[in-house]
């Protein structure tokens, strides 16, 4: 990409981004942020000199690992104008190797001998300081380096790091003529670093293996006696293999300890073994540390004598052994003390194998096999650790030989696994983004970084995803040992620079690492204010991106301060493994979130978003989802006939969408089925045989289940302050009276909807004036760790309040009542009854006689006007005539005739007949039949509702004036 005419590189993009233009599409994110840090460090691409250092190590161990191989690429590359070379990891050159001798005439005369600095900070873009910067295999390619310098050649760079610590050692580079490129050149470097790296891990072989000569020589003569063993199974039969792994991993821990000390370890049978920490040097002046086992106590009963190995004979094998422990590989193996003992000593089983090292054989690099140590008797060696006035020593043995630095390797290595483990139960616990976020920065802190900072963009909170998520990141997380360090508040919208690291990662999509922010061009150059502060507490960082299936979630940013040493890449796998894990927990809680949403925002587009102005009751509602899921609770108040009131509220069973989507379905099923003023129980079995119908006609019930329902229906009579109540499987309501009495009506349970074929049953109650009639799903009462008979005390404390309004009712509830963390959802409804004032009600009785119509009508036209309606009689007095006249003709006496006055005007005639009237269109000929079109025309609504005796024909007419 961006190559340009004559095989140059991105040299037009090279100088639109000199002259500062944008240049984002049109050169690879290496190069570009390698770029802008050159500019940001104030580098001129005519900048010709370079620093040099006379002060480098000519024999150190890098320079003596990568010498014979240079020695053989450069036989290899003979006759070429390659030029190879090799920096240490602060970009020093210390080797230097040439194809073509004649080759180096050409390069200025500080750079024909080891010890000039190619770090990106002096040279700019360039394979040495990039493959520092980026810490990966680089090629720079004609004008992709910045320098007017290095426009006609290519280079290929790639780290060299220590097997051992993973740390880089330096760089292997090869530079040539950009007409040279070749593809082959990046699997010939790989092979080469592999090679460095493998004689780098032959010295610290030879290390070790003079660290145990050293140890032998110095107890070879004292090693004599029965006490001394040569494994921890022979100085303890049959020891348990956890106590066996507790014993290495307390020997490593010594070896990191550096000094001479003397810890008891407790073994799981009640045993005990003294470890005992012994500083030994070598004959090159390598400084290491060798543990013994110490048993002490009666329990133990060690095994008989085996000869010793301090002989020269059994030294010289020992040696032979560990000359072959490591592969060629670049990992080390962990043996066995006592099954490569086994191999050594006569009458032992032979045959056991060397075991792939874990936490501690990966750092180690060596178990030493045992050997013998001083007698332990009272004329111990100087400088051994006293041991317990109460033990008793049986026997002791070499249990493992290393340098400290080694040891500090293997327990970082446990430490980290121990991390991951950690971060696998802590990491992702809810289905929350920021609650997700922060425990990443508390799994980190202080196992991996001192402080912690995570930015994420507010879609993502939102559970949606970001369409800028570079430039809608917010702060979200900030966690560290102390909080006195000056980072960007929560909340604050951080201003990341083109060359900051975290920008960096979020466009590379890597984790990169600054071991010295000190040093880190593109760090500094961002906010230098608040940098200079930071730096006084901080001195590495490490970021990552948050990204998982493809969505960008964020970036963390992870800092140690001045006490620990500076981040690896040991450390930047490690957050990269942590990053990626809460990453994906992340996005779940971000999908969740989504889904969440969307079923919640179903929820309650379906739930009632205002309820009528009533004359029989005054209400108060809340709805409040569960944590976990949204469910299907739902609650409705439905105006009935004659001033009548229904009141509904259901939960179906399950949660998410397909609950929400069958709770609207049965609210609007119900709603029809009240308006059609059926009793309660009536409305129960239509609506059980809706739940029935849903269920059959579900097309994938194995996936779903079987759709269940429970419910409450009520409906009060303001008229007669009767409320009649069915319940299919719903807990029953509460009934507040106006003296604050609470009680829980015993109401026939009925079983829940979708059973079919089981009959419901009404109950009747008296409800006076004032009172309060609280309806609730069971989210509100059941919870895991309460008891229902407890909750419904706590209902009844909060209801014992009738001087509360209906609202606040509600709220006193949720506050003292519902679950902190419900788990399902919570539908609340309360209503306070009125009474309709009986002065505003006026009733006649009469026989089927049309005699008698004519006198009902004058009496209501007066009741009219005392209540001062003279506007609406007219209207009245035509209702009031027909329905009557219908009345007496089509149906049976006695007939009633029945005025309402609350906020409409409502006429209401019944009889004892069941047959209804319908409305119809009568022809131009028909003599009759316009009757119920007139009424009709003159009332807000008209209907039909049937009672035990009979049926009830009403008209509401509105009124102006109320």
């Amino acid at each position: 990409m961006g190559r340009a005419t004559g095989g140059a590189g991105p040299a037009r993009t090279r100088e639109r981004f000199l002259q500062g233009e944008a240049v984002e599409g049109g050169v690879r994110s290496p190069i570009l942020g390698s770029w802008q840090r050159s500019r940001s460090l104030g580098l001129s691409p005519d900048q010709a000199d370079l620093p040099f250092r006379g002060d480098f190590d000519p024999e150190s161990r890098l320079v003596r690992a990568a010498a014979p191989v240079l020695d053989r690429l450069q036989y290899t590359f003979a006759g070429s104008r390659m030029n190879i070379s090799v920096a240490d990891a602060s970009g020093t050159v210390l080797l230097r190797r040439f194809g073509d001798a004649s080759f180096a005439r050409t390069l200025p005369a500080i750079q024909r001998v080891p010890g000039f600095v190619f770090a990106e900070r002096y040279a700019g873009t360039n394979g040495i300081g990039l493959a520092l910067a980026e810490r990966q295999l680089i090629r720079v390619y004609g004008a992709e380096h910045f320098a007017e310098r290095a426009q006609g050649n290519a280079c290929r760079a790639l780290p060299v790091r220590d097997p051992l610590s993973g740390r880089i050692e330096g760089v292997l580079c090869f530079g040539y003529p950009r007409a040279a490129e070749d593809p082959g050149l990046a699997t010939m470097i790989r092979k080469a670093a592999e090679a460095v790296e493998r004689r780098l891990l032959g010295q610290s072989t030879v290390r070790e293996r003079a660290l145990l000569r050293s140890y032998l020589d110095a107890r070879a003569d004292a090693a004599t006696g029965p006490h001394h063993r040569i494994g921890l199974d022979e100085l303890a039969p049959e020891l348990h293999p956890a106590d066996r792994a507790v014993l290495l991993d307390r020997a490593t821990e010594l070896i990191s300890g550096a000094q001479r000390a003397a810890v008891d370890v407790n073994l799981s049978d009640g045993r005990r073994v003294t470890l005992v920490s012994r500083p030994t040097t070598s004959a090159s002046g390598v400084e290491g540390i060798a543990i013994e086992a110490v048993l002490t106590g009666p329990a133990f009963r060690p095994a008989g004598a085996f000869p010793s190995l301090a002989d020269e004979t059994a030294g010289s094998a020992l040696l032979a052994a560990l000359s072959l422990v490591r592969p060629p590989g670049d990992r080390p193996v962990l043996l066995v003390p006592d099954r490569l003992s086994a191999d050594l000593m006569p009458g032992r089983h032979a045959g056991a194998a060397p075991v792939e090292g874990g936490a501690i054989g990966e750092r180690t690099g060596l178990a030493a096999p045992t050997a013998p140590t001083a007698p332990t008797s009272p004329a111990a060696p100087a400088g051994t650790p006293d041991l317990p006035s109460d033990s008793q020593p049986l026997a002791s043995g070499l249990v493992m030989v290393g340098e400290p630095s080694v040891g500090e390797y293997a327990l970082a290595a446990r430490r980290r696994l121990e991390l991951l483990s950690e971060a696998s139960a802590s990491i992702g616990t809810t289905l929350d983004v920021r609650r997700t976020a922060e425990e990443l920065a508390e799994t980190a802190i202080p196992g991996l970084a001192d402080f912690v900072t995570i930015d994420l963009p507010e879609a993502v909170l939102r559970g949606e995803e970001s369409t800028d998520p570079l430039g809608d990141l917010r702060r979200v997380v900030i966690r560290g040992i102390r909080d006195d360090l000056p980072f960007s508040p929560v909340g604050k919208k951080p201003d990341f620079g083109p060359t900051t690291p975290q920008l960096r990662c979020l466009v590379s999509g890597r984790a990169v690492l600054e071991p010295d922010l000190k040093v880190a061009a593109g760090w500094l150059a961002h906010e230098p204010e608040l940098s200079e502060q930071l730096l006084t507490a901080v001195h590495s960082l490490i970021t990552v991106p948050l990204v998982a299936r493809g969505v960008v979630l964020g970036v963390a940013s992870f800092y140690r301060s001045q006490d620990p040493a500076p981040f690896g890449d040991d450390d930047r796998s490690l957050a990269q493994e942590l990053a990626g894990r809460a990453a994906l927990s992340m996005d779940n809680a971000r999908r969740y979130t989504h889904e969440r949403a969307m079923v919640l925002a179903l929820q309650r587009s379906l739930l009632p978003h205002g309820l009528p102005d009533l004359d029989a009751v005054e209400v108060a509602h809340r709805y409040l989802p569960a944590e976990s899921d949204v469910g299907g609770d739902w609650y409705d108040v439905i105006p009935l006939s004659g001033t009548r009131v229904g009141l509904f509220v259901g939960d179906v069973v399950g949660h998410g969408m397909l609950s929400a989507a069958t709770m609207g379905r049965l609210r609007t099923a119900a709603r029809s089925f009240a308006e059609l003023d059926f009793p309660p129980d009536e409305v129960l079995t239509h609506l059980d045989n809706v739940v029935g119908r849903l269920d059959r006609e579900d097309p994938e019930p194995e996936d779903f289940g079987i759709i269940g329902a429970t419910c409450l229906y009520a409906v009060y009579d303001p008229t007669t302050q009767q409320c009649a109540m069915a319940r299919a499987g719903h807990p029953p309501p509460a009934l507040v009276r106006p003296d604050g009495t609470v009680s829980f009506p015993d109401l026939p349970a009925g079983p829940p909807l979708g059973l079919g074929g089981l009959p419901f049953e009404m109950a009747e109650i008296h409800l006076p004036e004032d009172s309060q009639l609280v309806l609730y799903t069971d989210g509100l009462i059941e919870d895991r760790n309460r008891d229902v008979d407890e909750v419904l005390e706590h209902l009844s404390g909060a209801l014992a309040h009738p001087e509360h309004t209906p609202d606040e009712t509600c709220q006193t509830v949720l506050d003292l009542v519902a679950p902190d963390h419900p788990y399902d959802d919570i539908a609340l409804l309360v209503a306070r009854t009125h009474a309709v004032d009986r002065n505003r009600i006026a009733t006649w009785d009469l026989a089927a006689d049309p005699a008698l119509v004519g006198e009902v009508r004058a009496d209501a036209l007066r009741k009219l006007a005392d209540w001062g309606l003279d506007e609406t009689a007219f209207a009245a007095e035509l209702i009031l005539s027909e329905l009557v006249t219908n009345a007496v003709r089509h149906g049976a006496g006695p007939i009633r005739v029945r005025l309402l006055h609350a906020h409409n005007l409502i006429c209401e005639v019944s009889d004892t007949s069941n047959t209804a009237p319908h409305l119809r269109r009568a022809a131009s000929t028909d003599e009759g039949g316009r009757g119920l079109f007139l009424v009709a025309q003159l009332s807000q609504s008209w209907g039909t509702r049937y009672t035990t005796q009979g049926k009830v024909i009403w008209a509401e007419c509105a009124l102006e004036t109320v």
